[in-house]
């Protein structure tokens, strides 16, 4: 009979194990990294959107208002030609709603998310994604 040893089986575990632990790391290192960089497109259109508003109606929606505003017509607003945005406010990519302040502390308004954390602040994954 010809088989493999006890020996050799666990070589080659100890083999898999190292290649595991090589890549998994730094797999799951990119997929932070896309989850910021669609948090980035996303308030990037976001910000096209808020754009256009302002291109009608001749300001920003306000803080109250919010992104709401983008896709249903705020009830003060006779200048509105929206909906800006095909769909509804997207969340960002880890399921929390972007914040948005008009008038702003750092822009005219001012479009941000918390990152993967949703507290301000952080570095990496938990770092804060914003428009200005």
């Amino acid at each position: 009979m010809s088989g493999f040893t006890l020996l050799e089986l666990l070589v080659v575990m100890v083999i898999i194990g190292l290649l595991a632990g090589y890549v998994g790391p730094k797999y799951f290192a990119q997929i932070g990294k896309s989850e910021v960089k669609s948090a980035r497109a996303q308030l990037d259109g976001l910000g096209k959107a808020l754009d256009q508003y302002r291109l009608d109606t001749g300001h920003y929606p306000n803080t109250e208002q919010g992104l709401a505003a983008l896709n249903a017509r705020p009830s003060n607003e006779p200048k509105w030609e929206g909906p800006y945005m095909q769909k509804n406010v997207p969340l960002d990519p880890w399921g929390k709603p972007y914040q948005y302040k008009q008038p702003g502390e750092h822009s005219e308004y001012d479009l941000y998310s918390y990152g993967k954390d949703g507290q301000p602040g952080g570095s990496g994954d938990n770092i804060d994604i914003t428009n200005w």
